[in-house]
């Protein structure tokens, strides 16, 4: 499933191609299309993202909600567009670029209530600057659920997914087990901080990065994905040497050095 930054760069790339445009919107695949025909040749006044969700603001008041899930796919054409590939749940047509949609998780047409609604629901977004990280200090902070739980609720932190998870708190020296309430507030200063900017790095470049990059011999996009990481699906702790342990946590299997962060 996409991470926070992948989102954020998804509404920056597509706000380029398609927004303060009047789209045609359509469902090649025929599931949306009734909710399509209600943003049809409206205009497209602003993308926004939030944690793992995307908002096409259109004129009147509608808005269409996208999460992505584990198998939602954009793909992008130039005019005219080539027929659709795969189930296409929506093509959005603009001027001079479309952007298709499979396979998404959530896909709906909701009004400003319902939208406010999403918003509340979420914990805040360190790439957002309306992001309030006091309110995920005071639920971290009451829990006794272990840090690597929390942080993959989005709830909490809206953003953060399993890579970034194992990385974070093995950057922190936090192991994922350690109960939220025993994390100090000089420690998740530092937490958010560092999740801002790997998240905001990760939207720079498109893809997640949690080495240093002065240690790169190559260029980003000739390295790797898997060599931009510290410890995520690595055998060794590139800090002492040590083995990675791996467990599963919130369903989906987390990494962490025994060493370098040491289980209370």
């Amino acid at each position: 499933m996409p991470e926070g930054h992948t989102i954020h760069r998804f509404a920056r790339d597509q706000t380029k191609l398609i927004a303060q445009q009047k789209l045609h919107i359509t469902s090649p695949q025929g599931r949306f299309a009734d909710e399509a025909k209600l943003i049809d040749r409206r205009k497209l006044n602003r993308i926004e993202a939030a944690g793992k969700h995307l908002f096409y603001h259109f004129a009147g008041g509608r808005i269409l909600h996208v999460h992505l899930g584990l198998f939602g796919k954009f793909r992008v054409h130039e005019n005219p567009p080539p027929p659709p590939r795969g189930a296409v749940r929506v093509r959005m047509t603009g001027k001079e670029k479309t952007i298709d949609l499979n396979g998404p998780n959530t896909c709906e047409v909701i009004d400003r209530a319902e939208y406010q609604d999403i918003l509340d629901r979420l914990g805040p977004d360190p790439l957002r600057k309306d992001a309030d990280p006091d309110r995920a200090w005071k639920r971290i902070h009451a829990s006794k659920q272990p840090i690597g739980l929390l942080l993959m609720d989005q709830s909490i932190i809206a953003g953060i997914g399993n890579i970034y998870r194992s990385e974070i708190l093995h950057l922190l020296r936090i192991h994922p087990r350690t109960p939220g309430n025993e994390i100090t507030k000089p420690q998740f200063n530092k937490l958010w901080k560092l999740a801002k900017e790997l998240l905001t790095l990760g939207v720079k470049h498109n893809r997640i990065i949690t080495i240093d990059l002065k240690t790169l011999k190559k260029s980003i996009e000739t390295t790797p994905r898997r060599k931009l990481f510290r410890i995520f699906k690595k055998p060794n702790c590139p800090s002492c040497g040590g083995e990675i342990e791996r467990f599963k946590m919130a369903s989906r299997k987390v990494f962490a050095c025994p060493a370098c962060q040491p289980s209370s």
